[in-house]
């Protein structure tokens, strides 16, 4: 009986619910616990501790990812809303972005290699900074390991939308368009989600930042890939 249950579509998506409205709970008390975090560590920890199969919970949680399509499409609502305001920024929206995205992968590169990590860790590492789908993609391309930079991808949204208005702030940057285009640019659509809740400004120039990075990456990457032929 138990076992049918596990097996059913409704134990995922009512688990992934349930966790992640505990989560916001949490999050509104402590504001430096991050939703996403605490529902992710919980039930990592909860599929171990009672081991229960990640393909039982997937059966459910594969629903909320047919909803991340419509989300997406949702950021384009503050794009509209200030189209005005990213047509006269278009010119530093598309220098910082390309340059966030030169940073991104050399940085990343770097810290790797001095660390002593291989060149399938590095190319792993190397597309972390755009959206899961882009950065997967990238990486089978490139011969690394897609699971590890799906995972190095989720931890940069993560820390990113955890950190980086704040280390903003702290650096006297506190403009919604600047904030905008370098969580939209270094931490995907995670970063992008968090910003919207901040200030919709934010969150549409976060958005365009993401959909430029991940282009902009990708061409990037483009004479990385014949190198390594």
């Amino acid at each position: 009986m138990a076992g049918n249950m596990l097996q059913h579509p409704l134990f995922g998506l009512t688990l992934s619910v349930l966790i992640y409205a505990f989560a916001n709970v949490m999050y509104q008390r402590w504001r430096f616990m991050h939703p996403l975090f605490v529902c992710t560590g919980l039930i990592i920890l909860i599929l171990v501790g009672f081991r229960i199969p990640f393909e039982d919970f997937k059966r459910g949680a594969d629903v909320l990812t047919l909803l991340l399509g419509p989300a997406t499409v949702a950021l384009g609502v503050p794009l509209y809303k200030y189209r005005s305001l990213i047509r006269s920024n278009l010119k530093r929206v598309m220098l910082s972005v390309l340059a966030g995205s030169i940073t991104g992968i050399a940085s990343s590169a770097a810290i790797v290699g001095l660390l002593g990590g291989s060149q399938s860790i590095i190319l792993s590492m190397l597309p972390k900074s755009v959206s899961s789908p882009i950065s997967i993609e990238i990486a089978t391309r490139l011969g690394a390991i897609p699971e590890l930079t799906a995972v190095l991808t989720t931890m940069t949204g993560l820390f990113g939308s955890m950190f980086g208005t704040r280390l903003l702030n702290w650096l006297k940057i506190t403009d919604d368009i600047s904030i905008g285009i370098a969580l939209g640019t270094a931490a995907h659509g995670i970063g992008t989600a968090k910003v919207v809740k901040d200030s919709e400004q934010q969150g549409g120039f976060a958005g365009l930042s993401m959909a430029i990075c991940g282009i902009m990456t990708s061409i990037l990457f483009i004479p990385i890939y014949y190198w390594l032929q």
